[in-house]
C-alpha cells in the first residue's frame, strides 16, 4: 500500500514537473514570436518609408542641383536597405539611411525655396513622422527582446531554452554618432 502511494506521488511529481516545463516552453515560445512581430512591426514601417523616399528625391533633385553627393548618399542607403539580408544586416543599412536622411534634411535648410514647396512639406513631414514611429517601434523590440534575452537566461527557464536551443537575441543600437551632442544655432545666414 505505501509502494502505491510513493508511485502516486512520484508519478504526481513527474506529471507536475513535465507540465511545468510545458508552461517554460510555451511562454518562451510565446516571447519569441512576440519579438519576431516587434520587428515585423517595425518592417512595415522600414517599408513605407523605403517607398515615400524616391518622390522626396525626386522633388529635392530639382532645387538641390549642387548637392548631388547628399542626394546620392540617400539613393545609395535605399539600395542597401534594398539589397540587405539578415536582421544585422537590415539595421545597419536602415541606420545608415537614418544618417543619410538627417544629412538631407540638414542641407535642406539651405534651400528656402524648397522648404517651401508643397510638395517637400508633405513628403518630409509624412518621412518625419514614419521616423518618430520606427522610433517607438524600436524602443518596444528593444523591450521585447530585453525580456526574451532575460527569461532565457534565468534559472528554471535556461534549462529549458538550453535544452530546445533558444538563442539570445540583438538589441537594436544607434550609431556610436548619434550619442554626440547637437549643434544648435539660432542665428541666420
Amino acid at each position: 500500500m505505501t509502494g502505491l502511494i510513493v508511485l502516486a506521488v512520484l508519478l504526481l511529481l513527474i506529471i507536475g514537473l513535465v507540465g511545468y516545463a510545458i508552461l517554460i516552453y510555451n511562454g518562451l515560445i510565446r516571447m519569441k514570436n512576440d519579438t519576431d512581430k516587434a520587428w515585423s512591426n517595425i518592417d512595415v514601417l522600414l517599408k513605407q518609408r523605403f517607398d515615400e523616399l524616391p518622390k522626396l528625391i525626386k522633388v529635392c533633385e530639382g532645387y538641390m542641383q549642387h548637392e548631388k553627393q547628399t542626394l546620392e548618399a540617400v539613393i545609395k542607403a535605399r539600395s542597401m536597405v534594398g539589397n540587405a539580408s539578415g536582421e544585422e544586416a537590415q539595421k545597419n543599412a536602415q541606420n545608415f539611411l537614418t544618417d543619410t536622411l538627417r544629412s538631407l534634411f540638414a542641407v535642406v535648410e539651405r534651400y528656402p525655396d524648397l522648404k517651401a514647396d508643397g510638395a517637400f512639406r508633405a513628403l518630409s513631414n509624412r518621412i518625419s513622422e514614419l521616423e518618430d514611429q520606427i522610433a517607438d517601434r524600436r524602443e518596444l523590440f528593444n523591450e521585447y527582446v530585453n525580456l526574451y534575452n532575460i527569461r532565457i537566461a534565468q534559472f528554471p527557464d535556461v534549462l529549458i531554452a538550453n535544452q530546445f536551443r533558444f538563442t539570445a537575441r540583438k538589441l537594436w543600437e544607434i550609431n556610436p554618432e548619434h550619442r554626440a551632442d547637437v549643434e544648435v544655432s539660432f542665428s541666420h545666414s
